[in-house]
């Protein structure tokens, strides 16, 4: 049996980034689901929402949509409703009950905050950190907020690079067999540091295919029994360190940023009060 796949329209008259952030939210719920995602971001106008409307007309289509102005929110409903369309307002509600709670109305402005506060200059700054940073270069340990420790290929880069996204100074730190780490590591607030381990067959077949697409075979980056024995002496490491471990293996990025921001504040706090 076939299942065709489910259009989700992502309607904005911003950059359309809260809403799919909720859409990938949404997939995950459904595994077994197909799902084409068409994004219709910086919608200004009636017209530029009725486009969209008639894009997914008549599909096997959710309009999910958010917009700051209550006209363009209620011609959006209408035109859902004419074309039959299931559709989803991400921020007609909230808004309203913020403002109830507030005793004041919102700004409505599309696209909110403005994009060169301070915010997004602390989230360059973070990101700029994990680049500079990245597989224990030049140093950074003591200036950064978090500290991942693992073997090659534990997601550590694109991980601090998400770190970064969200506003978190990261370094990482390469366990490579044979090699010890630096001793700053072992110097450093201990709260920070959070170790990252995968299964081993995982690990080998994620090794296998970065060696092919490099052009090379490198039996020995990808080889079983030497990973077992990498990951023995990272896990020493790490027990040394005393951190909490991380297994990256089934999780995405997101879910990983996720659980070593909650560890991190978690033992900085406990360091507090003792």
């Amino acid at each position: 049996m076939t299942t065709h796949p489910v259009e989700l329209h992502v309607v904005s008259d911003s950059t359309g980034e809260t809403a799919t952030r909720l859409v990938h939210a949404l997939e995950a719920q459904f595994p077994d689901q197909p799902f084409q995602e068409i994004r219709h971001p910086m919608v200004e106008t009636v017209d530029d929402l009725a486009a969209a409307v008639q894009r997914a007309k008549g599909r096997p289509a959710v309009v999910v949509y958010t917009l700051v102005e209550p006209t363009l929110r209620e011609a959006m409903r209408n035109l859902c409703r004419r074309a039959r369309l299931h559709y989803c307002d991400l921020l007609g509600q909230p808004i309203e009950a913020v403002a109830k709670v507030a005793g004041m109305p919102a700004r409505m402005q599309a696209g909110g905050r403005h994009p060169l506060d301070e915010t997004y200059f602390r989230r360059m700054e973070a990101i700029e950190f994990a680049v500079k940073y990245d597989d224990g270069l030049a140093g950074g340990l003591r200036d950064a907020d978090i500290v991942l420790v693992g073997v090659s290929r534990t997601s550590k880069t694109p991980l601090s690079i998400y770190l970064g996204y969200l506003g978190y100074r990261a370094a990482n730190v390469p366990l490579v067999k044979g090699i010890d780490p630096p001793t700053e590591l072992f110097e450093i607030d201990p709260a920070k540091i959070v170790g990252l381990k995968i299964d081993a067959k995982r690990l080998a077949e994620i090794r296998r295919q970065r060696a092919r697409r490099m052009g090379g075979s490198n039996s020995r980056y990808s080889k079983l029994l030497e990973i077992y024995e990498e990951l023995e002496q990272a896990e020493a490491v790490q027990r040394r360190l005393g951190c909490p471990v991380i297994d990256t293996t089934e999780l995405s990025i997101e879910e990983t940023a996720a659980r070593v921001i909650r560890l991190v504040e978690e033992r900085q706090a406990e360091a507090k009060v003792s």
